[in-house]
């Protein structure tokens, strides 16, 4: 393997499009070699916007084509599970849009399949790579915020587009699936803690059958979650950490730039003021697919966010689905 990760990827997808292939194609480590889509005018597109030498005719031969190191799956939440463990077989190492999977069992067999194939697979949860939440969790962990007892977060924008892939609940569509996994997988970051229980009470939109808006409320080792997460609301997206001494609150959590700055406020009852850290410019996107070369390359021991932490998220995933009987 050269110093350049070699990426196929399978889908013209929005987040492909915007976020990810930029992102790959401005990394140090890392370049798109081959591009499918649902038909070859919409690869051949793609591929001519983000200076993609090579279209692929279907998916199948992106897998297939020996020019690619490593596949990038964007494809809606029920077609993930299936595609990853093609390329797995394939003998492809895969990053894969969360969630990875539709439930936990699933993700248990990928982590099975990437053991005994000794492929990398990740799940590609750029909020893991941002420093923001490497701060927040430094913050957490030196007892700045004191004794943390609640965290609250919420997430959410208005679609309610019946052609809309999210509102599709054959594919994978929902609001929990999209955007819920955020509030729960940044808490597990940031704590390092897995919860004990799980309630949600959750609103179904009648026409599509996915889930419209979660709240929920979950119990971990001396805090509590609150969060709510909904696909009919106007765009909101927050996160705080209140501790026994003081409060830390992000203003962009999830998407930095696309939604506000990435700002993060700490205000301690000590000195009753309020400080505010400004983290630039950071293309988390960036972050995440250099992490995932650069161990494929050998420059790095791990990627920030294994299939074993996907299991984690996934397992509190299906606890609140199951309460909508999703």
């Amino acid at each position: 393997m050269s110093d350049m990760i070699r990426w196929g990827v399978l889908g013209a997808a929005r987040i492909a499009d915007s976020f990810v292939v930029p992102a790959i194609q401005r990394s140090s480590n890392g370049r798109v070699a081959c591009v499918a889509a649902r038909d070859i005018e919409r690869a051949a597109a793609f591929a001519a916007r983000h200076g993609i030498a090579d279209t692929c005719a279907n998916y199948d031969e992106v897998i297939a084509n020996d020019s690619v190191d490593a596949v990038y799956i964007p494809w809606p939440t029920a077609n993930h599970f299936e595609w990853c463990k093609k390329a797995l077989l394939a003998g492809k190492h895969v990053l894969c849009e969360k969630p990875i999977a539709m439930t936990a069992s699933q993700v248990r067999e990928l982590i099975a399949i990437r053991d005994a194939t000794g492929l990398l697979c990740g799940e590609a949860f750029m909020v893991a790579h941002h420093p923001q939440w490497a701060f927040v969790r430094e913050r957490i962990a030196d007892g700045s915020l004191g004794d943390l007892e609640l965290v609250e977060g919420s997430f959410t924008y208005f679609n309610d587009d019946p052609r809309a892939l999210k509102n599709d609940l054959a594919l994978g569509g929902g609001g929990v699936r999209d955007i819920g996994v955020y509030p729960v997988v940044t808490t597990r970051i940031a704590t390092g803690m897995e919860p004990l229980s799980v309630r949600a009470d959750i609103a179904i939109d009648p026409r599509y059958g996915t889930d419209k808006l979660a709240i929920c409320d979950l119990t971990f080792p001396g805090f509590r979650l609150n969060f709510y997460c909904g696909t009919q609301l106007a765009r909101r997206q927050h996160m705080t950490f209140h501790g026994s001494k003081a409060w830390l609150s992000l203003d962009a959590p999830f998407n930095p730039g696309a939604y506000a700055e990435a700002r993060i406020r700490i205000r301690s009852d000590s000195s009753g003021k309020v400080e505010t850290l400004d983290f630039g410019n950071v293309d988390q996107y960036q972050l995440m697919v250099e992490n995932f070369a650069s161990v494929l390359l050998g420059h790095g021991k791990s990627i920030a966010f294994s299939l074993e932490n996907s299991l984690g998220n996934q397992l509190v995933i299906d606890r609140i689905l199951e309460q909508a009987k999703c």
